[in-house]
């Protein structure tokens, strides 16, 4: 019923999983991510058990095999299943159970692990080329793969849901945890939402360096609008930004775009600026706003 990927970043330490299905809302049951421990994907006739239990040998010290090996051998369902495990060291294991609907199977590539079932042909190999063929961050890796899956074939019956959960540790990049619940087309969306998340914590950071004191701050911003160009939110902030580094005519312009998207922005910087959370002088704030 599905097709996934887990995955890690040797250089980060950061460790994912993605996963594409015709099946509402994917992710909760399926996909297991903890930092520092590993990945597990658990599939077909899903026993969600095996994620925190998986997760917990791996802490423990058990290697990814021994942690499937043990859980397969008491489950008296596992021809029924399919299942993948990483952990911290890269290591991985893959139970397929004989019973799982075909096509049916998996691949290990560098650092990460594919695999399906009910599957219109077999792309657990397109995945693993995909993930170690892309550049980027984890999150993104993960994405390519499924949609490498997607464009070979996909899930027999069609597309629904997709994830992708990547766990980092202190102080590297923003954590990933998106979901598209129930979509046409799940994989671009998820796409899309990903491109969305890596403006938004552009955004944040730029916010927590500073609109008025920081050119690192407007750099951010910048890039921020260049991954969602459509995203009046962005757009307005930007504007802001703009005015209060004194690049008033860039500002002006940028306002302008964000208030053809909602003529609101006016009144909400009116707002911005009484609570304080910015410094623009009267004079300033009035030319921003000009038709």
């Amino acid at each position: 019923m599905t097709y996934s990927i887990i995955g890690r970043d040797p250089e980060t330490g950061a460790v994912g999983g993605a996963a594409q299905s015709r099946w509402f809302n994917v992710g909760p049951q399926l996909l297991f991510v903890e930092h520092g421990v590993g990945a597990v994907a658990t599939q077909s006739f899903v026993d969600p058990r095996y994620g925190p239990l998986g997760l917990d040998l791996m802490r423990l010290g058990r290697t990814a095999e021994e942690a499937l090996r043990a859980l397969v051998s008491t489950d008296t369902g596992g021809p029924t299943r399919q299942v993948a495990m990483l952990d911290a060291e890269g290591r991985v294991a893959q139970h397929t159970g004989a019973s799982c609907v075909p096509a049916r199977g998996g691949a290990v590539g560098r650092d990460c692990a594919t695999q399906g079932n009910m599957l219109t042909r077999p792309v657990w190999d397109e995945m693993v080329e995909a993930f170690e063929g892309t550049s980027g961050g984890l999150a993104e890796r993960l994405v390519a793969a499924l949609a490498a899956a997607e464009a070979a074939g996909g899930d027999a019956r069609g597309s629904q849901s997709a994830a992708v959960v990547v766990r980092t540790g202190p102080g590297l990049l923003a954590e990933v945890d998106l979901r598209v619940v129930d979509h046409p087309q799940p994989v671009a969306e998820l796409s899309r939402l990903l491109t969305v998340s890596r403006a938004y914590d552009l955004l944040d950071t730029a916010i927590d360096l500073g609109i008025a004191r920081d050119e690192a701050a407007l750099e951010r911003f910048a890039r921020a609008r260049q991954l969602a160009p459509d995203d009046d939110q962005i757009t307005f902030w930007h504007a802001v930004a703009l005015a209060a580094l004194g690049r008033l005519e860039a500002a002006r312009t940028t306002m302008r775009d964000a208030r053809a998207a909602r003529e609101q922005w006016a009144d909400f910087l009116d707002r911005v600026v009484g609570a304080g959370l910015v410094e623009l002088d009267r004079a300033t704030l009035d030319a921003l706003l000009e038709p």
